[in-house]
């Protein structure tokens, strides 16, 4: 074999081995995703933003909640039986408040037992996603965050103090305008969390919890540890599965150039009758 055919096999190993290590890891996953199910007898679902690299110009690409997610997400809820719990593993910085809260009704409205599993972070619409279950299972140092609408680069809350405090002949339309959206915005994100939170929560105290995740009393990352999740009256628990985060490892920082961020084995899962004899 001359020197010029083994430069041709290293290049064709070198385009062919990332292809090998994406097919290994999803195979990976499958099985983990499979066993968990076979343990705790549910669907799992997982929603998962990384930021990822494009492979030649190599510039970052945020992840965020999209309409392809809660496509995907209700989807995998429609092929499950109403009697089979859900687990869903959210670790993404959040995202659209429209599809946020298309997941998180449907979560809601699930009739069988809900845990959602947050083993690093679930900002923002991930938090919406989490306060619709019966249980947010996260580790000592996750977070979850606050829930106030963003428009833009602007908090809603921030435009509206700007209109509250600033003589009105100095405030341009749009200002203006993007200040009467955003009060619009926070009163329907805080009247969607309040609905949610009353799966768990008497309706006075959901109201009041939801005016405070919603109201802009934070900045938009304020970490909501476990412990402050607990003293605000969600029903966090600090039993994470290592399954769980052996599972999270198997999506790697990586540079991956396709794919969406929600993943679930795309078969039913539906409760098979007990055979009877007699």
């Amino acid at each position: 074999m001359s020197f010029g055919d083994l430069i041709w096999l290293f290049f064709i190993f070198s385009a062919v081995q990332p292809m090998l290590q994406q097919k290994m890891l999803e195979a990976m996953r499958v099985r983990k995703i499979s066993q968990l199910e076979r343990e705790r007898k549910s669907r799992v679902i997982l929603l998962v933003h990384r930021q990822e690299t494009m492979r030649f110009l190599g510039f970052p690409v945020a992840r965020y909640i999209d309409i392809n997610d809660s496509e995907e997400v209700l989807r995998a809820i429609q092929m499950t039986d109403a009697d089979v719990p859900l687990d869903l593993v959210l670790h993404t910085p959040g995202g659209l408040v429209l599809a946020a809260l298309q997941i998180a009704k449907a979560v809601r409205e699930h009739k069988a037992r809900v845990t959602v599993f947050v083993p690093h972070y679930a900002m923002s619409g991930g938090t919406l996603i989490a306060l619709a279950a019966d249980e947010i299972v996260m580790c000592e140092h996750s977070v979850l965050g606050p829930i106030d609408p963003q428009l833009g680069e602007s908090p809603a809350a921030s435009l509206i103090k700007v209109v509250e405090q600033k003589p009105m002949a100095k405030i341009d339309d749009k200002t203006l305008i993007m200040a009467d959206v955003g009060r619009k915005a926070i009163t329907q994100v805080r009247q969607a969390a309040s609905e949610l939170l009353t799966r768990h929560l008497p309706a006075e105290q959901a109201t009041a919890l939801a005016e405070k995740l919603s109201a802009g009393i934070w900045t938009h990352d304020y970490p909501i540890w476990a412990s402050t999740g607990k003293s605000l009256g969600l029903p966090v628990s600090t039993k994470m599965p290592n399954d769980v985060l052996q599972l999270l490892t198997l999506y790697p920082q990586p540079v991956r150039m396709q794919g969406g961020g929600v993943e679930y084995l795309p078969v039913e899962r539906r409760n098979q009758p007990e055979s009877r004899f007699g």
